[in-house]
């Protein structure tokens, strides 16, 4: 199918109800939602998937899934690279993006359950997560990306990993907030992070080769909330044809003839940020051509060849379907979560801070 093109108050609740439940059904007893059945799970796409679990109603398994992560913390905060089986799967590296989204999905599940004992619940989990990624952040704002299996740090960072941080500290922030807890600090560090992305391009890709060939480098900083509107409008302008394939979607990378559902699902997201919602209502549109009679979605299509590579259909892709899906139509009062930055009860002085 194709062509499904969705508005403010229309969510399609009988045509999503198989994706909610394809995302239901590959999770584990224990909570975890690998990639696919018989495969491992990340932190950051685990809970991708449960996001689109609480958009669809699945409250008590969306809990599972963070008591899972809340359950296998490390006493640093932290969590391994991937999971498998109640194993550890990849212990070469613990990644800061990967560690502080869990803020992003515990807030996003709160604002659509109203569920104030499972934010109490979850707090702690939080509280240690952001303070091992910012213990990672330099002085000049960006945050290393990873450490490896001894805890030290690898010292450089991404511009899409920086920016997901950016938004969960957001997130973060707002719980702290809204629990009464004073953390200040975090807010700080959100600022002097978003500055960084907005004004420091030279503090990104030191020693590896630059990331701009990846499509998330290009719309991350739209859709996490570093840039302003009119700056989100123009970054997105600037790189459109190289990486948006018409009737397709969103290239992974400029230079592969490859478009990925869930990087099109999140360039969905951020055209929204930056008020481009005639463009971001048809790039969702073309996605439901790579859907499965299951619900699920392809990870992806090469073109060239014709073909749908790789044969895998992630939880995490399904999910991002439902996070565009919930942002096009107001579904949920999660909706606006990456439409815009909404942060609550800001001190004056740390205000004014963020403005100058």
């Amino acid at each position: 199918m194709s062509g499904l093109y969705l508005t403010k108050g229309l969510y399609p609740e009988d045509f999503l109800r198989k994706t909610v439940e394809f995302i239901r059904d590959t999770q584990l007893p224990c909570g975890s939602v690998p990639w696919f059945e018989g495969s491992y799970a990340d932190p950051w796409d685990h809970v991708e998937a449960a996001m689109g679990l609480s958009i669809g109603g699945e409250f008590e398994h969306a809990v599972n899934a963070y008591r899972w992560l809340k359950n296998i913390q490390l006493e640093d905060g932290s969590w391994w690279a991937a999971y498998k089986n109640g194993e550890i799967h990849n212990h070469e590296r613990r990644e800061t993006n990967f560690v502080a989204y869990i803020a992003t999905g515990i807030w996003h599940h709160f604002l659509i359950s109203d569920d104030r004992e499972f934010l109490v619940e979850m707090y702690p989990m939080v509280e240690q997560a952001i303070t091992f990624v910012l213990a990672l952040q330099t002085e000049h704002g960006d945050i290393h990306w990873a450490v490896d299996a001894e805890g030290k740090a690898k010292e450089d960072a991404l511009v899409t990993g920086n920016s997901s941080i950016y938004k969960s500290l957001e997130c973060a922030f707002n719980i702290s907030v809204t629990l009464g807890e004073n953390r200040t600090d975090w807010f700080a560090a959100r600022s002097k992070l978003g500055n960084t992305l907005a004004n420091h391009p030279e503090r990104f890709d030191r020693t590896w080769e630059s990331k701009a060939r990846y499509s998330m480098d290009w719309f991350y900083p739209v859709l996490t909330g570093a840039l302003d509107q009119q700056a989100s409008k123009q970054r997105l302008a600037e790189r459109w044809d190289e990486f948006v394939m018409d009737g397709m979607g969103c290239r992974c990378v400029s230079d592969e003839p490859w478009v990925t559902i869930a990087e099109s699902c999140e360039l969905t997201m951020a055209l929204l940020a930056a008020g481009e919602r005639e463009k971001a209502t048809e790039v969702y549109s073309w996605l439901h051509q790579w859907r499965l009679e299951d619900g699920s979605y392809w990870t992806g299509y090469q073109f060239k060849q014709d073909l749908l590579w790789p044969d895998e259909k992630p939880t995490w892709t399904a999910g991002a379907i439902l996070l565009a899906a919930d942002a096009l139509t107001d579904h949920t009062p999660a909706a606006y979560l990456f439409k815009e930055v909404r942060l609550l009860e800001l001190e004056s002085d740390l205000l004014s801070a963020e403005q100058a």
